[in-house]
């Protein structure tokens, strides 16, 4: 005969402390993860626009300085820049790259929910503009475009700009000069680095080979140039963008 299987009180007892704590782990689980992704919805947005000054050229955009101070001031960050970008003009047939459309037509692929968005953009328009007075003027008129396409895209964003360095090159002084003109009309600060006083000191070829991806290369920093504006860019960033 067999004998009938008997759980005792205590056995019973331990089966459904058991069942409990796994029940209450998966709730703590649950509840982590919810609240992980509260506070990941509850961070400002800032969505970043612009050709290889965002994109980073060829290095890695996490050493740029506009993705380290997101990090540095709790920001959801979205890079949007792109090697070889106009503000005015498409280059998706110039020569054997494909730069892609100009900004403003692409500015529509931003993230609709930004708080912030920085333009860091004009110095492949410039390489173009040159001393071309209509350029010049496609220029101004594409950016007023950009600028109207996003604050209707981004209506509670507040828009910063960030200008090319102090490239002595034809085209650089009239586009960062057509810059802080339409800046200006819309309210929207501008970081000035169209100056012999920033801290990048373009025309200086031992600046360069230091703080530059390469000595003859006058738009892209490397870590070490990142590093050092980073200071620059974040300060002017809170005092102007983000203040009440």
């Amino acid at each position: 005969m067999t004998t009938p299987l008997h759980t005792s009180p205590a056995s019973g007892e331990a089966c459904g402390l058991f069942d409990t704590h796994n029940t209450m782990k998966k709730t703590l689980t649950f509840l982590l993860l919810l609240l992980a992704a509260t506070m990941a919805d509850a961070q400002p947005v800032l969505n970043v626009i612009g050709d290889s000054y965002v994109a980073n050229h060829r290095r890695p955009k996490e050493e740029a300085w506009h993705c380290k101070m997101a990090s540095e001031l709790g920001l959801t960050y979205n890079n949007y820049g792109k090697n070889g970008s106009c503000v005015a003009f498409d280059r998706t047939h110039d020569g054997k790259y494909n730069f892609g459309p100009a900004m403003w037509v692409r500015y529509k692929d931003m993230n609709p929910t930004a708080d912030y968005v920085l333009i860091i953009a004009g110095h492949n328009d410039a390489d173009k503009v040159k001393n071309n007075a209509d350029s010049l003027r496609m220029f101004c008129d594409s950016l007023e475009t950009l600028i109207r396409g996003i604050e209707t895209l981004c209506p509670k964003a507040r828009i910063g700009y960030v200008t090319p360095w102090y490239v002595d090159r034809p085209g650089f002084k009239q586009v960062c000069k057509s810059v802080k003109k339409i800046c200006k009309r819309h309210h929207i600060p501008v970081l000035w680095n169209y100056s012999s006083k920033c801290i990048i000191k373009v025309r200086d070829s031992e600046f360069r080979r230091l703080y530059f991806q390469g000595p003859n290369d006058t738009a892209h920093l490397n870590a070490a140039g990142h590093d050092l504006f980073l200071p620059v860019g974040k300060d002017w960033f809170q005092k102007n963008v983000m203040k009440p």
